[in-house]
């Protein structure tokens, strides 16, 4: 099989493994899926961080809103007062006006918060440093855990506008926001690799060779972005390390210049013809009268 290191940019993502007989047109649909999945997941916990903290969203028409407006202008959160969490709730409220602010109670707060971090460490980009491989499998098993804590935590459902619940559903619109220039169409995705694009009517074995033990660093980049930047010849931590080694040669250059003393010279013992003189019986003589 051969190992995969996917990159977006000079960032690592996850790594992959695949035969060199896979066909491209299939692994980089593979690659675009795992990218995107690990992107929607990173999606959920961030918004599932907030359900915990402030409850559930409020209707788009009540969002920014001050109770003051709210009562003035006789609107109602209908869905809030069906989607209570399990145990009751702990008013906590959201100072940028998105969610209701009915909390759920600690018990409840640390199930979702839990399976957040599990799901986080699932799609963690550590997994490269640990040498584990990423499979779509993985990703969907960490949402189908974020989808059982919220049921847990929410038997009534959250409401149909609520993020976490439309990215359950795939309904998320991502238009104009940041998340959504992350994402890379299936049917956009090119994989690069030694400045070269893997052409989706090819095998992976055209370009590695039939090596199967072949690992490869990749870049996943969008149809019509030209290029991705090649890979530094080092690594940014060999880079600090050869820069530590030249700072430490460069301070003992300069200790040896400060220590350079020549009074040494004048010692007996660095006399090369005092041996000489020694045989010759002429040591220590002194040539002013006494």
């Amino acid at each position: 099989m051969v190992l995969l290191h996917v990159k977006r940019g000079d960032e690592s993502q996850f790594l992959l493994q695949a035969p060199g007989s896979t066909e491209l047109e299939e692994l980089t649909v593979q690659v675009a899926r795992v990218y995107n999945a690990r992107l929607k997941v990173q999606r959920v916990c961030s918004e599932m961080e907030e359900l915990a903290e402030h409850g559930v969203f409020l209707p788009p028409n009540m969002q920014g809103l001050t109770d003051d407006q709210i009562e003035e202008l006789k609107l109602r959160d209908e869905w809030g007062e069906k989607c209570v969490p399990s145990g009751g709730s702990v008013f906590k409220k959201d100072d940028i006006g998105r969610r209701n602010g009915q909390a759920p109670n600690e018990k409840m707060k640390q199930v979702l918060k839990k399976t957040v971090e599990e799901a986080k460490a699932i799609i963690s980009k550590k997994q490269v440093e640990a040498g584990v491989c990423v499979t779509a499998e993985m990703v969907k098993d960490a949402l189908d855990q974020l989808r059982g804590a919220v049921m847990i935590v929410y038997p009534m459902g959250l409401p149909p506008y609520d993020p976490v619940r439309m990215e359950f559903e795939n309904k998320e619109d991502l238009s104009g926001t940041q998340a959504g220039l992350s994402v890379i169409e299936e049917s956009e995705a090119q994989l690069w690799w030694a400045a070269k694009e893997l052409r989706r009517t090819k095998k992976l074995s055209d370009y590695v060779g039939k090596n199967e033990k072949t690992k490869i660093i990749v870049k996943i980049q969008q149809r019509g972005q030209g290029a991705p930047a090649r890979e530094p010849i080092i690594s940014s931590e060999e880079q600090k390390q050869l820069m530590l080694h030249y700072h430490r040669r460069q301070e003992e250059l300069k200790k040896l210049e400060e220590n350079d003393d020549d009074s040494c010279l004048n010692s007996p013992w660095a006399d090369n013809t005092a041996l000489k003189r020694h045989f010759h019986g002429v040591k220590d003589i002194k040539w002013r009268p006494r």
